[in-house]
């Protein structure tokens, strides 16, 4: 199917999922030639703007695939543009990160043998970005995909199999505590410092910051905790009429793991009593069982809705490349 102006074509590959008659995700790729051109990707994407959003809106997830044109960190920052969407810094974000060129970030360096668990981008801070995108610079040698999953999904079967334990959760929400260093540290996939984190070298303004974002602050002899919420673990997205399970408990709970933290004292009830071990790695399973995940070419453009779908990362071997890049 084209769009009006003819520029995308949707298109299919194997790894995507129907839901009540909806592909998961939406795949475009171009219709000619000519639209790999990257001034005219530009001008379609500001053209199609609107059927984007409306794309974007009712698939949860958009990959652009085959644009010959989209080769470098600056030609994925200039489509980022083209999109229109306000910037969100990244404060308060966990993830080593580092700014590549305009609006353009590595995706978390924490090591290549590592999993990254399901999140929604930055659930844990009240200001969270609205969409996501990331781009394929250097594509895995092996492994490596960015896995997906509907988040209304996810809080539907948690709902069913445990009432109760969702109940409690909406009731009370989730409290996060993390440990942070004054430096960032790569071999962690959380390991971002307390200075990178609040953008100064200031404690005074770091405490600033993290009063904007409701966070508390313990500060230690080589670093500081942060203390977030209660802060709520569904929300209802008013756009969609649905619940959606908006949070990082599973990637807490499992994976904010280093030399200062215990990933089992990161996450609790907002109430401060302990999550049950074994609903949240069932929890995991069901992410697992309802993602797809979709090899990365060179050149892809992966747009999210942060309020409809959550992502990971799988192990990988090197070379890869992702580069993100996170709107209001």
């Amino acid at each position: 199917m084209l769009t009006n102006g003819g520029f995308f074509t949707e298109a299919k590959i194997p790894q995507q999922k129907t839901y009540n008659g909806v592909v998961f995700p939406a795949v475009l790729t171009p219709s000619a030639l000519e639209s790999r051109n990257l001034s005219v990707l530009k001008a379609a994407v500001k053209d199609q703007k609107p059927w984007l959003d409306s794309l974007l809106h009712r698939h949860g997830a958009i990959l652009f695939r085959g644009f010959n044109s989209l080769t470098t960190a600056s030609n994925f920052n200039n489509v980022v543009e083209a999109f229109g969407y306000e910037e969100l810094p990244y404060v308060g974000g966990a993830a080593p990160r580092t700014n590549v060129v305009g609006r353009v970030f590595t995706a978390n360096e924490s090591p290549p043998d590592q999993k990254i668990p399901f999140h929604h981008e930055m659930a844990q801070v009240p200001e969270y970005p609205s969409k996501l995108f990331f781009f394929c610079e250097v594509e895995p040698a092996n492994g490596g995909e960015t896995p997906i999953v509907l988040s209304h999904l996810v809080y539907e079967r948690m709902k069913e199999k445990y009432p109760d334990f969702v109940d409690k959760l909406e009731k009370h929400g989730l409290i996060y505590t993390r440990v942070l260093g004054e430096g960032d540290d790569p071999s962690s996939p959380i390991g971002r410092g307390w200075k990178s984190t609040f953008l100064t070298n200031d404690k005074s303004v770091a405490e600033e910051r993290a009063g904007k974002l409701n966070m508390k602050l313990e500060w230690t002899d080589d670093g500081v905790k942060t203390i977030m919420g209660p802060i709520p673990a569904v929300k209802y997205d008013e756009t969609r009429q649905r619940k959606i399970w908006f949070n990082s408990m599973v990637a807490a709970y499992t994976g904010w793991e280093d030399a200062r933290n215990d990933p089992v004292k990161s996450v609790t009830f907002g109430d401060g009593t302990p999550l049950p071990a074994h609903i949240i790695y069932d929890c995991l399973k069901i992410l697992e069982d309802e993602s797809i995940a979709i090899p990365w070419q060179k050149g892809d453009v992966l747009l999210i809705d942060n309020l409809a779908v959550l992502h990971s990362r799988r192990p990988f071997d090197p070379p890869r490349r992702i580069l993100a890049s996170l709107c209001k």
